[in-house]
């Protein structure tokens, strides 16, 4: 068996890492009554998948406001402080990790020649929030956010660049695995030739995430195969 290929992780959170509740949705609806009066400006459109800055966007479109960097700033703003009381309004049976997520976040971390971050569409500060509701932000050492690119395919190249300059590779010489739980998540992994776990912990079933391109998809990390699968056994 030939030696194992550095690796960069890139992992999802809302949906993949964690179930937050209703906690960021809860918070975007808050910002948008706070600044614009309109509470229901996404309620048009699902938002799983899509960065914090698309998601507003389309948001302001949807209400026929001016969607200028300076409107999408604020109500980010306006969406972090809200978030920084709402994650605390939901209790620990629908506030929590899925799964065998610790547990593979743990096993990688613990390998030499990985790198474990993050790859998801929120703002850092909102990922931070988030996690640390849980306790696992610190088990993540660098990422991709939606504060870094809004396209997702971009942000998730640079939080494959960044894992790679931890293994001080390029990262075109690294394994590069993403692990969602949306067909965005999929997507984006295959627009820079990454891998892509699929979890069904969101509202996906493995099955359309296999359809949408993942390399492999599993109802949940407990699955037998799927820390063997991620660490890069098939």
């Amino acid at each position: 068996m030939g030696a194992m290929r550095p690796t960069v992780l890139l992992f999802d959170i809302d949906g993949t890492l964690v179930t937050t509740g209703g906690a960021g949705r809860r918070s975007m609806e808050l910002a948008f009554q706070q600044l614009h009066g309109r509470p229901d400006a996404c309620d048009s459109f699902k938002m799983s998948g899509m960065t914090d800055r698309a998601i507003v966007r389309k948001g302001l479109h949807a209400i026929g406001a001016e969607d200028s960097e300076a409107a999408i700033d604020a109500l980010i703003a306006a969406y972090v402080a809200h978030l920084t009381q709402e994650v605390h309004r939901v209790d620990e049976q629908n506030y929590r990790v899925f799964p065998g997520m610790r547990e593979a976040v743990r096993e990688a971390r613990s390998r030499a020649g990985f790198a474990v971050g993050l790859g998801t569409g929120n703002v850092r500060e909102g990922a931070r929030v988030k996690l640390e509701r849980v306790s696992i932000y610190d088990q993540f050492d660098f990422g991709g956010f939606g504060c870094d690119n809004e396209d997702r395919v971009e942000l998730i190249r640079c939080g494959a660049k960044a894992g790679a300059a931890r293994l001080g590779l390029p990262m075109e010489e690294c394994r590069v695995v993403i692990i969602g739980d949306t067909p965005k998540d999929v997507h984006a992994a295959r627009g820079i030739g990454a891998e892509c776990i699929g979890v069904g912990t969101g509202s996906y079933t493995p099955e359309v995430l296999m359809e949408a391109g993942a390399t492999v998809a599993f109802p949940d990390f407990t699955h037998r195969d799927a820390l063997a699968v991620l660490l890069g056994g098939r």
